[in-house]
Formats: C-alpha cells, structure tokens, sequence
C-alpha cells in the first residue's frame, strides 16, 4: 500500500508527468483496495476468509510484477489498482474475521488484525527507497511482488491449518449486536462512510505527500521515507491503543478522541517545517490518526449484523478509500496550482472537520435513544 508514495518523484521524473499525475498510481492503489474491500468482504461473507486472502495474494503479485515491466504511466497506474484489490483481502475482512471470534477483548483483537499494514508501512518504506536506489523502482517492485507472494502463500497455509478444511463462516454463531442508534443499517453505513471520507482526505495528506514534500524543503526523499515509516510505526501503537480504548468507552468515542487529535497533528504541519519539528509531528500525527478506520470496524460489529458485518466493513473501507485516493490527488493539485502545501494541509482540515461532525451527531443519537429506551 505504501511503496507507491516513495517513487512518486522517480516515477514522476522518469516519465515526464506532474505530480498530481505521479499521484494517481496512489489513487488507483487506494480505488482498488477499496473495490476489493466490499467484494472481499462479500466473499468473506459467504464463503469465508481463506478464499478471499488466496485471491488477494495472486492480485498483489500481479500487480507488482507488472509495475516492474509498465511501459507508460497509465500502465503503472492500472497496475496499482490491482495491488490495492490484493491488498484489501486483509484488512476489512479480515478485521470482521476478528471481530466474530472475541467479545470481551473485541475491540483490541480488531486493531490487531488492523495493525498488519502500519507494521508493513515501517519496514517497506525504507526498503523500497534503498532498493530503488540502488537496483531501479523496477526490479524493486518485481522484486516485492515475488516476496510478498511467497510470503502469502505460507501465511494462507498455516491460516487454513488453523481454521480447518472444513471452514465454518464465524459469523454464524456470533454475538448480536450491542448498540441500538433506530437508524437503518444502509442509513448508518452512508452516513459512516460519509465520515470515512472526511477524516482520510484529511489523513492522506501527510501520508502521500510527506516524501515529496521533504524533497521540496531540500530535506530529501530519504528523510521523507523516514518519516512515512516513524508515523506508520506510532500508528501500531495507536491502533492498539485505541483497541483497549474501544473496549472501554465503546466505538464511536474512541473514533471521535482519534478524529480529534488528527486535527491538532494536521494544524501543526502548517506552523513548523524544520526537519526536527517534521519528525516529531510526523510521529505525533500517527500516534493520534492510527486508531481511526478500525474504529469503524468496530461501530460495525456494535450496531449491525454479524452475518454482513465483512460487507458493511467492506463499504465503509471503500468510502474511506475513495477519500484517501481524493485526498493524494486533491493534495498534488493544489500544490500544481499553488506550489506549496499550505493549503493542502488546511483543506485536509476543513474535511476533518466534517468527519468530527457526524461523529458527535451519532453520538447525540446514541444518547437520545438511551435516554428514551
């Protein structure tokens, strides 16, 4: 999901594009994975998680594969949709996978299952920067797609070891659900999927641009790098953290405090670009956005079915995706049009702003309907 954001500036230069152009391989990542949230969840759904991870992977390799050997930047691009198709087979449902299985400890068994791509996002960063450095962003990705395929075929095995030949859908016995907002199921998942896209427009500005960005301010695409991994790195820790608290005070509180603190991170990129302040609000704004689209997972699994809970997911992730892609993009045209980020990180605000909003609006209900129950 990450390798992308650090060739942006190679890919761009090698083949004459803008940057908002370079941007749209993140966008056609993001619209995959997106895409292949719902319909990986629906698999999910009715067949189980195996089949869907066996799919993903063949996707991925795909994908990366053909990127290496992409002759021209639209080539590319559709390349990464299909990476992020092969990508999304685990996230959503794999933390509806997780979330039929635990009660108690639900909310900290989703996160775990949703940290998998920020332990990802601190490792591969550094590792595709170096590799393109040193063997070309092509034989990198070849490079990747082979690894990963390898690596997935293994982990699919011991996965269906685990679970059994004769896999059982776990939903089929799971817990209902346990908040009541009186609002219909597609009700409440296009309004959490109107929420979704406001807080990753907000959440993709950092996390597509902040290579180029360091590039731009004569720090580097290596410190840049650096950065995308220390953020992806604080993430884990968020998204646990926000696991325990999920728990605790329950899904929609722990997405509104995360939402929050995302706004506070964003403001501070606008006063302070030195590269020490960078590194530290860099670590500051993934120690504070991690916790989010599991959040959403959760809301899920407490107030809608078990047996559409990977689908729901599925829709939700895809919102959130549509506003992470929108969000890569958005951010590269203002930066054409303008030639500074300034006012990329305060339209990330304003639509982080609209994501706070619904929050507290669901919030209100919530307490309405307690209150009259």
């Amino acid at each position: 999901m990450w390798s992308v954001v650090v060739v942006i500036p190679t890919v761009q230069a090698e083949f004459g594009a803008t940057r908002a152009a370079a941007s749209l391989a993140f966008t056609c990542a993001m619209m995959g994975f997106g895409v292949g949230g719902v319909l990986m969840g629906k698999l999910s759904d009715r067949f189980g998680i195996v089949p869907a991870i066996m799919i993903g992977t063949a996707a991925l390799a795909l994908g990366y594969v053909g990127a290496g050997y992409a002759g021209a930047l639209w080539q590319f691009n559709l390349m990464h949709f299909a990476i992020g198709l092969g990508a999304a087979a685990t996230f959503g449902p794999l933390m509806a996978e997780a979330s039929h299985w635990f009660e108690r400890y639900r909310g900290l068994a989703v996160t775990i299952a949703a940290s998998g791509n920020y332990i990802a996002g601190t490792f591969w960063p550094t590792i595709v920067e170096r590799g393109t450095t040193y063997a070309g962003w092509r034989v990198t990705h070849i490079a990747i797609g082979i690894g990963c395929a390898a690596a997935m075929a293994v982990t699919v095995l011991v996965l269906r070891w685990f679970i059994g030949k004769e896999t059982v859908r776990s939903h089929a016995n799971a817990a209902a659900p346990q908040i009541d907002l009186r609002m219909s199921t597609n009700a409440l998942t296009t309004l959490l999927g109107i929420a979704s896209i406001g807080c990753c427009v907000a959440m993709a500005m950092p996390q597509v641009h902040i290579v180029a960005y360091c590039g731009d301010l004569g720090y580097g695409v290596a410190r840049g790098a650096e950065m995308l991994s220390l953020m992806l790195a604080f993430g884990i820790v968020s998204r646990i953290g926000s696991g325990f608290l999920a728990d605790r005070i329950g899904g929609l509180r722990t997405l509104l405090v995360g939402s929050i603190a995302q706004g506070v991170a964003l403001l501070f990129y606008l006063f302070f670009d030195s590269l020490t302040s960078l590194y530290v609000i860099s670590a500051m704004f993934g120690l504070f956005q991690g916790g989010i689209v599991p959040s959403y997972a959760i809301i899920v699994r407490e107030a809608m079915p078990a047996h559409e809970a990977a689908t729901r997911v599925g829709i939700v992730i895809f919102a959130s995706v549509v506003g992470m892609s929108f969000g890569g993009w958005v951010s590269g045209l203002i930066f054409d049009a303008t030639g500074s980020y300034a006012a990329a990180f305060l339209n990330g605000l304003g639509w982080n702003a609209l994501n706070i909003t619904i929050v507290v609006m669901l919030l209100w209900r919530a307490r309405q309907r307690m209150a009259f129950a």
